[in-house]
């Protein structure tokens, strides 16, 4: 399998960027997970909206979701010209209610609930979640399929458990949205930083660590650099950029 970098910052992109997008793929399955700022327009570089098989979220803040409203309408467009004839598979977390009760649109998608601890299977793809620690509910994503495994953190503070559930995966996604700090200028939790990200892959013994979630404005170099006082196969997510899971 391989993943593509459709956009890789939060909250906000920088001019020309996007929020969190990923494409994955295998077999020509293809699933979308998380659909922020600015994913839908790069999506298409690579991909017909119509050809998409699943969508997962792992959690239902803005930066994470907000294209979806507009792939609602793409796929009912597909779906008036005979492109699609089936709802889009959507799997996201149920809380909050309101959130999750206002994703459906018309008969574009299927929205099916997740729920940590219980495994999934998506076309080519074994999904197991981890509940992470956020300001809602988020899920971590353990995807497998034949010898290869990706570990996508979504949106969490630093918690030890994450490396257990990436241990040995080839490829570890984790967020990396603040950089280091004095402790008196701490910014608030939610989020891991570079460096915890670097921990993180050294306690899991991952195979590669790849930074995303980032911040705009900050010096990507320098995430890298303290990410790397922990961990040495580091790189900084580049958007458009196809990444093969097990190398």
């Amino acid at each position: 399998m391989h993943l593509t970098v459709i956009g890789c910052y939060g909250p906000y992109p920088p001019a020309g960027g996007a929020c969190s997008g990923y494409l994955l793929e295998k077999d020509e399955f293809k699933i979308l997970i998380d659909c922020g700022s600015g994913v839908l327009s790069r999506l298409q570089n690579f991909v017909s909206l119509w050809e998409l098989d699943a969508l997962v979220l792992s959690h239902l803040h803005g930066d994470h979701t907000s294209d979806l409203t507009v792939l609602r309408y793409a796929l009912d467009a597909a779906s008036s010209r005979g492109l699609r004839t089936e709802p889009l598979p959507l799997y996201a977390p149920p809380e909050p209610k309101e959130k999750f009760e206002r994703l459906r649109y018309k008969d574009t998608l299927r929205i099916i609930p997740l729920k940590a601890g219980r495994p999934l299977q998506i076309g080519p793809f074994k999904f197991d979640f981890l509940s992470t620690v956020h300001s809602m509910l988020c899920l971590a994503m353990r995807i497998e399929s034949e010898h290869s495994t990706l570990v996508y953190t979504g949106d969490s503070e630093y918690f030890p458990l994450m490396a257990e559930f990436a241990h040995g995966a080839d490829l570890f996604l984790c967020e990396a949205n603040l950089p280091e700090e004095p402790e008196d200028r701490r910014r608030a939790p939610n989020h891991t930083s570079a460096s915890q990200a670097g921990l993180l892959a050294a306690s899991a013994d991952v195979g590669r660590l790849i930074l995303t979630h980032l911040p705009p404005g900050e010096d990507l170099a320098k995430l890298q650099e303290e990410a790397r006082k922990h961990f040495s196969r580091v790189e900084i997510a580049r958007e458009g950029k196809c990444y093969p899971v097990k190398k």
